[in-house]
């Protein structure tokens, strides 16, 4: 970081920074509602599986891509012992 541009002010040189986080803040209330509602999680392989969950689900989401097929190719490639499908589109 140069002395003079701190990072908070990113938003004031570089086109196209947002100058607020209401896109992640946004992004995460998903997680902060399940969370309330749910009382959160009881274990660690719990904890693991709703930050695993919430994942793909927002990931998918934000691709315009299906949720429940990803999961569906998901728990195909693992019963036939193969790994699981990229969650990020290819390159």
């Amino acid at each position: 970081m140069r002395c003079g541009h701190p990072p908070l002010w990113t938003f004031a040189r570089v086109a196209g920074v947002e100058p607020t986080n209401n896109f992640l803040e946004r992004l995460l209330r998903r997680a902060v509602l399940w969370r309330k509602r749910s009382f959160g999680c009881w274990s660690e392989a719990g904890c693991r599986f709703v930050e695993r969950i919430l994942t793909v689900v927002q990931t998918r989401r934000l691709q315009g891509q299906s949720v429940l097929g990803y999961l569906h190719d998901a728990l195909r490639t693992y019963r036939a012992g193969q790994p699981c499908p990229n969650l990020l589109p290819a390159e």
